[in-house]
Protein backbone atom coordinates (compact mmCIF):
# COMPACT_ATOMS: atom_id res chain seq x y z
CA UNK A 1 0.00 0.00 0.00
CA UNK A 2 1.25 3.61 -1.34
CA UNK A 3 1.91 6.05 1.68
CA UNK A 4 1.22 9.77 2.15
CA UNK A 5 2.86 11.77 4.75
CA UNK A 6 0.66 13.67 7.62
CA UNK A 7 2.34 16.98 8.74
CA UNK A 8 2.79 15.06 11.94
CA UNK A 9 5.13 12.71 10.38
CA UNK A 10 2.48 9.50 10.58
CA UNK A 11 2.05 7.60 7.40
CA UNK A 12 -1.93 6.85 6.52
CA UNK A 13 -2.76 4.88 3.30
CA UNK A 14 -3.05 6.54 0.23
CA UNK A 15 -5.96 4.85 -1.17
CA UNK A 16 -8.59 4.78 1.57
CA UNK A 17 -12.46 4.13 1.59
CA UNK A 18 -15.31 6.62 1.42
CA UNK A 19 -18.74 6.53 3.04
CA UNK A 20 -20.82 8.66 1.57
CA UNK A 21 -24.64 6.92 1.23
CA UNK A 22 -23.47 4.40 2.92
CA UNK A 23 -25.28 2.97 5.80
CA UNK A 24 -29.01 4.16 5.03
CA UNK A 25 -30.39 0.93 3.53
CA UNK A 26 -30.53 -2.39 5.78
CA UNK A 27 -30.95 -4.57 2.25
CA UNK A 28 -27.31 -3.35 1.63
CA UNK A 29 -25.79 -3.63 5.27
CA UNK A 30 -24.10 -6.85 4.97
CA UNK A 31 -22.50 -6.05 1.95
CA UNK A 32 -21.58 -2.84 3.00
CA UNK A 33 -19.73 -4.30 5.96
CA UNK A 34 -17.93 -7.07 3.64
CA UNK A 35 -17.17 -3.96 1.75
CA UNK A 36 -15.39 -1.83 4.27
CA UNK A 37 -13.58 -5.25 5.39
CA UNK A 38 -12.20 -6.30 2.41
CA UNK A 39 -10.61 -2.96 1.89
CA UNK A 40 -9.01 -2.82 5.63
CA UNK A 41 -7.71 -6.68 4.50
CA UNK A 42 -6.24 -5.01 1.16
CA UNK A 43 -4.42 -2.22 3.16
CA UNK A 44 -7.29 0.41 2.57
CA UNK A 45 -7.60 1.06 6.37
CA UNK A 46 -8.04 4.84 6.34
CA UNK A 47 -12.27 5.13 5.87
CA UNK A 48 -13.71 8.61 5.70
CA UNK A 49 -17.42 9.20 7.00
CA UNK A 50 -19.05 12.28 8.92
CA UNK A 51 -21.90 12.90 11.05
CA UNK A 52 -23.49 14.13 8.07
CA UNK A 53 -23.61 11.06 5.83
CA UNK A 54 -26.81 9.61 6.97
CA UNK A 55 -27.70 12.19 10.29
CA UNK A 56 -24.94 9.02 11.13
CA UNK A 57 -26.05 6.09 10.08
CA UNK A 58 -22.44 5.79 7.84
CA UNK A 59 -20.42 6.42 11.48
CA UNK A 60 -22.53 3.57 12.92
CA UNK A 61 -21.88 1.30 9.91
CA UNK A 62 -18.28 2.12 10.45
CA UNK A 63 -18.32 1.44 13.31
CA UNK A 64 -19.32 -1.96 13.08
CA UNK A 65 -17.07 -2.92 10.14
CA UNK A 66 -13.99 -1.65 12.37
CA UNK A 67 -15.33 -3.92 15.64
CA UNK A 68 -12.58 -5.98 17.01
CA UNK A 69 -9.71 -4.16 14.74
CA UNK A 70 -9.87 -0.79 15.89
CA UNK A 71 -6.35 -0.45 16.08
CA UNK A 72 -6.11 -1.36 12.23
CA UNK A 73 -8.39 1.83 11.12
CA UNK A 74 -7.51 5.08 10.51
CA UNK A 75 -10.65 6.86 10.83
CA UNK A 76 -11.63 10.19 9.81
CA UNK A 77 -15.17 12.14 10.75
CA UNK A 78 -16.25 15.23 10.19
CA UNK A 79 -18.00 17.83 12.20
CA UNK A 80 -20.98 20.16 10.19
CA UNK A 81 -20.01 23.82 10.73
CA UNK A 82 -22.96 24.98 12.32
CA UNK A 83 -21.84 22.77 15.22
CA UNK A 84 -18.47 23.94 15.15
CA UNK A 85 -18.25 26.02 17.62
CA UNK A 86 -15.88 25.66 20.85
CA UNK A 87 -18.44 23.67 22.82
CA UNK A 88 -20.46 22.58 19.87
CA UNK A 89 -17.68 20.70 18.25
CA UNK A 90 -17.31 18.04 21.66
CA UNK A 91 -20.93 17.56 21.52
CA UNK A 92 -20.78 16.43 17.97
CA UNK A 93 -17.70 14.88 18.52
CA UNK A 94 -18.86 12.89 21.28
CA UNK A 95 -21.64 11.88 19.41
CA UNK A 96 -19.74 10.60 16.62
CA UNK A 97 -17.27 8.62 19.05
CA UNK A 98 -20.52 6.89 20.06
CA UNK A 99 -21.64 5.95 17.00
CA UNK A 100 -18.30 4.80 15.65
CA UNK A 101 -18.41 2.70 18.60
CA UNK A 102 -14.97 3.69 19.95
CA UNK A 103 -12.71 6.32 22.35
CA UNK A 104 -10.82 8.71 19.61
CA UNK A 105 -11.08 10.04 16.27
CA UNK A 106 -7.78 9.50 14.01
CA UNK A 107 -8.89 12.85 11.83
CA UNK A 108 -11.45 14.95 12.54
CA UNK A 109 -12.16 17.60 9.81
CA UNK A 110 -14.26 21.11 9.78
CA UNK A 111 -16.60 19.75 6.73
CA UNK A 112 -16.78 23.36 5.55
CA UNK A 113 -16.62 26.88 6.05
CA UNK A 114 -19.80 28.55 8.04
CA UNK A 115 -20.70 31.32 10.53
CA UNK A 116 -18.46 30.19 13.24
CA UNK A 117 -14.97 31.72 13.55
CA UNK A 118 -12.36 29.38 13.13
CA UNK A 119 -10.41 30.58 15.99
CA UNK A 120 -13.12 28.86 18.16
CA UNK A 121 -13.60 25.52 16.18
CA UNK A 122 -9.51 25.33 16.71
CA UNK A 123 -10.29 25.79 20.29
CA UNK A 124 -12.52 22.85 20.28
CA UNK A 125 -9.99 20.85 18.41
CA UNK A 126 -7.40 21.70 20.95
CA UNK A 127 -9.89 20.84 23.77
CA UNK A 128 -10.33 17.67 21.79
CA UNK A 129 -6.82 16.51 21.55
CA UNK A 130 -5.71 17.22 24.70
CA UNK A 131 -8.53 14.64 26.17
CA UNK A 132 -6.99 12.33 23.85
CA UNK A 133 -10.58 12.01 21.87
CA UNK A 134 -9.09 13.39 18.24
CA UNK A 135 -5.09 12.44 17.29
CA UNK A 136 -5.27 15.10 14.49
CA UNK A 137 -7.31 17.84 12.70
CA UNK A 138 -8.29 19.33 9.82
CA UNK A 139 -10.35 20.90 7.02
CA UNK A 140 -12.62 20.27 4.46
CA UNK A 141 -13.68 21.98 1.16
CA UNK A 142 -11.21 25.00 2.06
CA UNK A 143 -9.84 27.23 -0.82
CA UNK A 144 -6.58 29.12 -1.17
CA UNK A 145 -7.80 31.89 0.79
CA UNK A 146 -9.47 29.85 3.75
CA UNK A 147 -5.81 27.98 4.24
CA UNK A 148 -3.87 31.21 4.32
CA UNK A 149 -6.24 32.96 7.26
CA UNK A 150 -6.12 29.45 9.02
CA UNK A 151 -2.46 28.84 9.00
CA UNK A 152 -2.56 32.94 10.05
CA UNK A 153 -4.33 31.77 13.51
CA UNK A 154 -2.60 30.69 16.12
CA UNK A 155 -2.22 26.71 16.22
CA UNK A 156 -3.65 27.09 12.30
CA UNK A 157 -0.35 25.36 10.65
CA UNK A 158 -1.11 22.18 13.20
CA UNK A 159 -3.62 21.27 10.29
CA UNK A 160 -3.38 17.80 9.23
CA UNK A 161 -5.32 17.56 5.79
CA UNK A 162 -7.58 19.46 3.48
CA UNK A 163 -10.25 17.19 1.97
CA UNK A 164 -11.76 18.79 -1.57
CA UNK A 165 -13.46 17.41 -4.75
CA UNK A 166 -11.02 16.19 -7.34
CA UNK A 167 -10.52 13.69 -9.94
CA UNK A 168 -10.79 13.92 -14.11
CA UNK A 169 -14.11 17.01 -14.11
CA UNK A 170 -12.67 18.86 -11.48
CA UNK A 171 -9.28 20.11 -11.97
CA UNK A 172 -9.52 23.48 -10.58
CA UNK A 173 -7.10 22.98 -7.55
CA UNK A 174 -4.38 22.04 -9.97
CA UNK A 175 -3.59 25.83 -10.61
CA UNK A 176 -3.51 27.01 -7.03
CA UNK A 177 -4.70 24.85 -4.13
CA UNK A 178 -2.63 22.07 -4.77
CA UNK A 179 0.39 23.23 -5.52
CA UNK A 180 -0.18 25.93 -1.88
CA UNK A 181 -0.90 22.91 0.38
CA UNK A 182 2.00 20.84 -1.61
CA UNK A 183 4.15 24.01 -0.54
CA UNK A 184 2.86 24.04 3.29
CA UNK A 185 3.27 20.28 3.71
CA UNK A 186 -0.71 19.89 3.87
CA UNK A 187 -1.94 16.96 2.20
CA UNK A 188 -5.35 16.98 -0.04
CA UNK A 189 -7.79 14.08 0.61
CA UNK A 190 -9.64 13.64 -2.75
CA UNK A 191 -13.81 12.72 -2.42
CA UNK A 192 -15.60 11.62 -4.88
CA UNK A 193 -12.51 10.92 -7.18
CA UNK A 194 -14.77 9.16 -9.79
CA UNK A 195 -17.32 11.39 -9.54
CA UNK A 196 -19.54 9.48 -7.83
CA UNK A 197 -19.43 6.93 -11.10
CA UNK A 198 -20.41 9.48 -13.89
CA UNK A 199 -16.47 9.04 -15.32
CA UNK A 200 -17.04 5.39 -15.80
CA UNK A 201 -18.90 6.20 -19.44
CA UNK A 202 -16.29 8.17 -21.19
CA UNK A 203 -14.72 6.69 -23.65
CA UNK A 204 -11.52 8.18 -23.85
CA UNK A 205 -10.69 6.16 -20.12
CA UNK A 206 -12.66 3.53 -21.46
CA UNK A 207 -9.89 3.03 -23.88
CA UNK A 208 -7.15 3.51 -21.51
CA UNK A 209 -8.37 1.56 -19.00
CA UNK A 210 -8.56 -1.34 -21.98
CA UNK A 211 -4.93 -1.04 -22.78
CA UNK A 212 -4.20 -1.38 -18.99
CA UNK A 213 -6.49 -4.40 -18.86
CA UNK A 214 -8.00 -2.47 -16.06
CA UNK A 215 -11.44 -0.78 -14.94
CA UNK A 216 -12.11 2.80 -15.85
CA UNK A 217 -12.56 3.32 -12.15
CA UNK A 218 -9.04 2.18 -11.18
CA UNK A 219 -7.75 4.26 -14.07
CA UNK A 220 -9.36 6.96 -12.81
CA UNK A 221 -7.68 6.49 -9.34
CA UNK A 222 -4.31 5.84 -10.90
CA UNK A 223 -4.68 9.25 -12.63
CA UNK A 224 -5.70 11.09 -8.56
CA UNK A 225 -2.90 9.27 -7.00
CA UNK A 226 -0.14 10.19 -9.31
CA UNK A 227 0.14 13.56 -7.16
CA UNK A 228 2.36 13.52 -4.53
CA UNK A 229 0.64 14.35 -1.04
CA UNK A 230 -2.71 12.70 -2.18
CA UNK A 231 -5.17 10.29 -0.43
CA UNK A 232 -8.03 9.45 -2.44
CA UNK A 233 -11.39 7.82 -0.65
CA UNK A 234 -13.75 6.24 -3.61
CA UNK A 235 -16.72 4.74 -2.11
CA UNK A 236 -17.17 1.25 -2.99
CA UNK A 237 -20.26 -0.92 -1.35
CA UNK A 238 -19.11 -4.21 -2.11
CA UNK A 239 -16.21 -6.02 -1.88
CA UNK A 240 -15.16 -6.83 -5.82
CA UNK A 241 -15.73 -3.15 -5.80
CA UNK A 242 -13.18 -2.43 -3.67
CA UNK A 243 -10.58 -4.96 -5.21
CA UNK A 244 -11.03 -3.13 -8.92
CA UNK A 245 -10.32 0.21 -6.79
CA UNK A 246 -7.39 -1.20 -5.08
CA UNK A 247 -5.68 -2.01 -8.60
CA UNK A 248 -5.28 1.47 -9.10
CA UNK A 249 -2.03 0.62 -7.52
CA UNK A 250 -0.94 -1.39 -10.19
CA UNK A 251 -1.64 0.93 -13.23
CA UNK A 252 1.46 3.29 -14.48
CA UNK A 253 -0.12 6.15 -16.46
CA UNK A 254 2.50 6.91 -19.01
CA UNK A 255 3.21 10.62 -21.03
CA UNK A 256 0.54 9.09 -23.67
CA UNK A 257 -2.33 8.35 -21.39
CA UNK A 258 -1.66 11.32 -19.27
CA UNK A 259 -1.52 13.77 -22.64
CA UNK A 260 -4.54 11.53 -23.96
CA UNK A 261 -6.79 12.84 -21.06
CA UNK A 262 -5.22 16.05 -20.64
CA UNK A 263 -7.17 16.43 -24.13
CA UNK A 264 -10.82 15.27 -22.81
CA UNK A 265 -10.59 16.67 -19.81
CA UNK A 266 -8.48 19.96 -19.73
CA UNK A 267 -6.50 21.25 -16.97
CA UNK A 268 -7.22 24.71 -15.64
CA UNK A 269 -5.63 27.39 -17.21
CA UNK A 270 -6.53 30.10 -14.49
CA UNK A 271 -8.11 29.97 -11.07
CA UNK A 272 -11.69 28.44 -10.56
CA UNK A 273 -13.90 28.66 -7.66
CA UNK A 274 -13.85 25.41 -5.92
CA UNK A 275 -16.08 23.24 -6.74
CA UNK A 276 -18.25 20.79 -3.83
CA UNK A 277 -20.78 18.65 -4.12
Amino acid sequence: MRMTILPSGEAVPALGQGTWYMGDLPARRAAELAALRAGMDLGMRLIDTAEMYGDGAAERLVGAAIAGRRDQAFIVSKVLPHHATRRGTATACEASLKRLATDHIDLYLLHWRGGVPLEDTLAGFADLQRAGKIRHWGVSNFDGDDMDELSALAGGSAVAANQVLYNLTRRGIEFDLLPQCAAAGVPLMAYSPIEQGRLLRDPVLGDIASRHQATPAAVALAWVLRQPGMIAIPKASTAAHVAQNHAAFNISLDDGDLAALDRAFAPPRSKQPLEMI
